[in-house]
């Protein structure tokens, strides 16, 4: 069974709410300007303001929401703000011994989890500092590895990716997306495996779509949006999502729309063909939140009607697969923490039968098979895999290597082979073949690297939030770095979207401890590792949570004696990127440094683009009065004081992010900028042909990622060491 990457959105970020500022900023440990004062790019003030429920609410740079592509003054300002920081960048002592050791750390072999289809295997493996991963293909778990896509040479500066790709049940044909300069938007091809010529067959304007083969191999389904107007593409909302059919051999003009919403225009959804093949499964939903409603399609009928199975978008519904009727999924309903329950729809009503009940840790994600159930769950935020008869009865765990995460188990009942990965913050993924019938896992792929990971310790701590509640924290460091002293420390979160933090291997944060940071990821509520309440109690009216747990965080790492306020850095992307703006205006005292990436910085107009509109599930709506008064109090553009001694800051963004529109990053770093002119620096990284993170190629991360990280080595007074050699 195929897992559908529809939901599977970043999405954005988060906020925070106000403290008090005016005594953080008098605070005598506050951090220092460490340079002088900078002469950033002049940006022109209007004088936009609105009157939203009794409040006059100033935006003067309205006119940077304008996409750069369109928009000369906007491309000026992105070329001025640029000069200036890659001229202060230019001068930070660590940035070539960043870079240099960076490197290192991405060359390393990767590999991507296996699909088998008929007697073929799938996967992506990237030699190490290749911009974009290579699809090879195996005749035979033992066959010769064969490319089959290799899209290194699709563009010159390597921001052409290779997106989703998925075989035909036989494995004679592979559907493939490209992704171009990092936007979201994907056009679909056709490959023939045996002679790896790509036919003519083009589809386009699709987005957040899974793509599933009709069992005969005859053709696949995909969702899309109607073609966006000129010039509208990277701005304009996403409605009006469709799912259609697409045969082989004939033009786009001639898909069959197979399921469409046009009352509800602002529904998504995705569609999934069924293990035996007569069923298509479409999942529909309205935001972020896995609250679906189910549609049955037989496809063994012309023209049948869909089925609503389950209706009212209260519930996530996630199929695993089925035995003729009898239908298993991976469900919250009547479980916050999720349980497996299954559903015969040969009788009338929606009937559940529970095949493994709701439990104390967190159930993410299950598959089946063989005859056995397999079961991923988080437990304090890492992951432990159970297995289970179809019947529900336990029979066994399979065996990790330590803390970390796991991914995979893709499978479905007609074999007993199956492929996983584990990584952790100190291991990139190994990726095993597992067998469910001997319940044998061994290593189908194993990279070599460039450093020990023995020599750094992975370990988790818990401290109190604000409020008492206990949360869960990974440290990270050198397993030789002196005790009883401060040390520069990388603080990462996220917390939103019922995303959870796990265990993850960062080239990037390997980087930052190699050199002597200890690194620590709370995981903050928002995020999915304790269920549904923990994602309650980090949204919309308890989004101020958020904040707090990421304070708290750093309060305990300098009540612990692991590092100070000046030399504390904090990190956050996407929604994570929210979380840093905010907090940063409600504590300014307590950072050395602040990188916010690619964030929500306006939280009263973040429903206005692209996907933004889906976000109202974890941050609520502008235009209502009771939501309008919690975002306003937290929303980072806003809450931006003249005369505070801010942090060091360092936004980055993207002028193809069509996720997080950039204007958000633009409008929060000029009115940093305006409201502290003479304080530390506060500068602005875009990159040009990249989007909100995926597809961009191995060298442009690595030139963003030394660039981010020496700025704050720099202000975090980290010695960075001169010598780079592998160790």
């Amino acid at each position: 069974m195929r897992k559908s990457s529809l939901f599977a959105l970043s999405l954005a970020a988060f906020a925070a709410g106000v403290s008090s500022l005016a005594a953080a900023a008098a605070s005598p440990s506050a951090p220092a300007a460490a340079s002088p004062a900078l002469a950033y790019p002049e940006t022109t003030r209007g004088d936009v303001a609105e009157d939203l429920f009794g409040e006059r609410v100033a935006d003067p740079y309205r006119w940077l929401e304008n996409d750069v592509r369109e928009d000369p003054r906007v491309r000026e300002w992105v070329t001025a703000q640029n000069r200036v920081t890659d001229a202060f960048l230019a001068n930070l002592p660590a940035r070539a011994a960043f870079r240099a050791r960076m490197t290192q750390m991405y060359d390393y072999e990767r590999f991507g989890l296996p699909e088998k289809a008929g007697n073929f295997y799938f996967y992506t493996r990237n030699d190490g500092l290749q911009n974009q991963s290579v699809l090879h293909v195996r005749q035979g778990l033992a066959g010769a590895p064969r490319v089959l896509i290799d899209p290194n040479g699709w563009s010159q500066d390597g921001a052409t990716a290779l997106a989703e790709w998925t075989p035909s049940e036989d494995g004679r044909h592979l559907v493939y997306g490209i992704q171009d300069g990092g936007t979201d938007w994907r056009t679909l091809r056709v490959l023939d495996v045996a002679s790896g010529r790509v036919l003519e067959d083009e589809v386009r304007w699709v987005k957040f779509s899974n793509i599933d083969w009709a069992k005969d191999g005859s053709g696949f389904f995909y969702s899309r949006f109607p073609e966006p107007s000129q010039g509208a593409q990277f701005q304009s909302l996403n409605e009006n999502q469709a799912v259609y059919f697409h045969r082989l051999g004939t033009p786009q003009s001639q898909d069959r729309q197979v399921f469409a919403t046009p009352d509800h225009p602002r529904r998504n959804h995705a569609a999934e063909v069924s293990e035996d093949g007569r069923w298509l499964i479409v999942s529909s939903s309205e935001g972020t939140d896995a609250r679906y409603e189910i549609s049955l399609i037989d496809l063994t009928q012309p023209n049948a009607e869909p089925r609503r199975l389950v209706t009212g978008l209260e519930h996530d519904w996630t199929y695993i697969g089925n035995r003729g009727s009898t239908f298993y999924w991976r469900t919250n309903n009547g479980a916050p923490r999720q349980r497996i329950v299954a559903t015969d729809f040969s009788r009338p009503g929606l009937e559940i039968a529970e095949i493994v009940a709701e439990d104390a840790a967190t159930l993410e994600g299950a598959s089946i098979v063989g005859n056995q159930l397999i079961a991923e769950y988080l437990v304090d935020a890492k992951s432990e895999v159970r297995t289970f008869g179809l019947d529900g009865r336990r029979a066994g765990t399979i065996a990790l290597p330590g803390i970390g995460t796991v991914a995979g188990f893709q499978g479905d009942s007609s074999g007993t082979e199956t492929f996983y990965s584990f990584a952790s913050y100190n291991r990139p993924p190994t990726v095993y073949r597992y067998d469910s019938a001997t319940g044998e896992s061994e290593v189908f792929a194993q990279p070599e690297l460039a450093f020990d990971p023995e020599r750094y310790e992975v370990r988790q701590v818990f401290f109190n939030s604000k409020d008492g509640t206990r949360v869960p924290m990974f440290l990270v460091h050198r397993r030789d770095l002196a005790e009883g002293q401060p040390h520069p420390t990388l603080l990462y979160g996220y917390g939103g979207f019922n995303a959870s933090s796990t265990p993850a291997f960062q080239p990037r944060w390997m980087t930052w401890i190699d050199m002597g940071g200890v690194l620590a990821v709370a995981n903050l509520r928002g995020g999915g590792e304790y269920g549904q309440a923990w994602h309650d109690a980090g949204r919309r009216a308890n989004k101020q949570n958020v904040f707090d747990d990421f304070i708290a965080a750093a309060e305990h790492l300098i009540a612990q004696g692991i590092t100070t306020n000046r030399h504390l850095a904090i990190e956050g992307r996407s929604n994570g990127g929210l979380l840093v703006g905010a907090v940063v205006n409600q504590r300014p005292d307590l950072f050395a440094a602040a990188l916010p990436g690619v964030g929500v910085m306006d939280m009263l107009r973040f429903d206005r683009f692209t996907a933004g509109r889906y976000w109202v599930d974890d941050y609520g709506y502008p235009d209502r009065e009771e939501d309008f008064r919690i975002l306003r109090a937290y929303s980072p553009y806003h809450n931006i004081r003249t005369g505070v001694a801010y942090p060091p800051v360092l936004v980055t963004t993207a002028d193809t992010d069509d996720r997080v529109v950039p204007g958000h990053s633009f409008k929060y770093i000029s009115a940093l900028q305006q409201a502290d002119p003479n304080g530390a620096p506060h500068l602005i990284r875009i990159e040009t042909r990249a989007g909100h993170g995926s597809g961009k190629p191995t060298d442009k991360q690595i030139e963003e990622y030394s660039d981010m990280y020496a700025f704050i080595a720099h202000f975090t007074q980290m010695q960075v060491p001169s010598g780079t050699a592998s160790r």
